[in-house]
């Protein structure tokens, strides 16, 4: 049977079909009786589902992760596409094809690492270039660090996520550089390539994405910095207090204790990593959000829980972005260079 996808569902259609069981809760209804609330995806998108009858028959028969048959019909509550499940039932995971159910970038993950190798060979600091030369070519770590998600939810949540997020944020990083006085590009660039990169020993993402037991215990911001010590140790004349500052880099990336961070950024580079990469999360996870929310054809989206509030879509946005675009343009040559102190 082909495989069908959550973003060809339409309203009153009579579905059965696979998907991977993304959240799974039992609210109470308005008549004070339990129902099943799921969160159901593939990798063209995620659908709520309800079923209301026969709960406590089927609420332990499949966990989250798991993959579901669904027997359903697609309405429409609150302008938002639901699923109103009728059956539904756990399938082994050897019984699936993993690439239906992990949404991919849509950018090339060679050409990607191409582009960051070309990055990093710039650096003028040899340690820290070979430092990270060394970590990126293992051959036990480039096949994961291609494939890995940056993230099991919330921002590139999907296969390459992480090889995205560190180029994008490279990409910052060499801006800053030339903005700001006084940095040092080269930390910058270690901070962005291993700030995540435990993430690939953090997470299982051969089937859907789930944390390792090494990813509970351990965390990757741990790994990160177990990496630094093992890779710089192996380059000869490695100073060891560059080796802590590139561990402190990693290990404060979180920016405050009770998000994770054993240390609190201490150094200017430190806290711009800690910026720019909750920078480009959030505005990864809002670009998806508003991607999934266009096709409901309002000017609201609906309520989103990470940065709880609405959003505004503007039903113009071109031709708002092409207006402010063009005063820009008129206004460019009122621009002068800022002097430097």
């Amino acid at each position: 049977m082909a495989k069908v996808f959550i973003k060809d569902l339409k309203e009153k259609d009579h579905v059965e079909a696979v998907f991977l069981v993304k959240t799974k809760n039992t609210p109470m209804s308005k008549n004070g009786k339990p129902y099943l609330a799921l969160t159901l995806g593939d990798r063209s998108g995620a659908i709520d589902g309800r079923m209301w009858d026969n709960i406590d028959d089927i609420i332990n028969t499949f966990q989250l992760d798991d993959y579901v048959r669904v027997r359903g019909t697609v309405n429409v509550y609150q302008k938002r596409k639901q699923l109103v499940i009728g059956e539904i039932s756990r399938i082994p995971k050897k019984d699936v094809n993993a690439a239906d159910f992990l949404p991919a970038s849509r950018f090339d993950s060679e050409v990607m690492f191409k582009n960051l190798l070309a990055i990093v060979k710039g650096m003028k600091n040899k340690h820290l270039r070979q430092l990270i030369l060394d970590t990126l070519e293992d051959p036990e770590i480039k096949p994961k660090y291609l494939r890995c998600p940056a993230a099991r939810t919330i921002h590139h949540a999907w296969i390459s996520g992480l090889l995205e997020h560190t180029l994008s944020i490279c990409k910052i990083m060499l801006f800053l550089a030339t903005h700001y006085e006084g940095l040092d590009l080269d930390l910058l660039l270690v901070g962005a390539v291993f700030h995540d990169i435990g993430k690939i020993w953090e997470l299982d993402f051969e089937g859907s994405v789930s944390y390792t037991d090494a990813g509970k215990l351990v965390g990757h911001l741990v790994m990160g910095s177990e990496l630094i010590e093992k890779k710089a140790t192996q380059i000869k004349g490695f100073p060891d207090e560059l080796k802590n500052i590139c561990k402190h880099l990693v290990l404060s990336h979180h920016g405050k204790y009770e998000y994770g961070s054993p240390k609190l950024p201490q150094l200017l580079e430190a806290v711009i990593v800690g910026y720019i990469d909750d920078l480009d999360s959030k505005i990864a996870a809002l670009q998806t959000f508003l991607a999934s929310e266009k096709s409901r054809g309002e000017s609201w989206t609906g309520f989103n829980s990470v940065f709880e509030r609405y959003f505004f879509i503007p039903n113009s946005i071109s031709q708002i972005y092409d207006n402010s675009m063009s005063t820009q343009v008129s206004n460019a040559d009122q621009v002068e260079e800022l002097p430097t102190s």
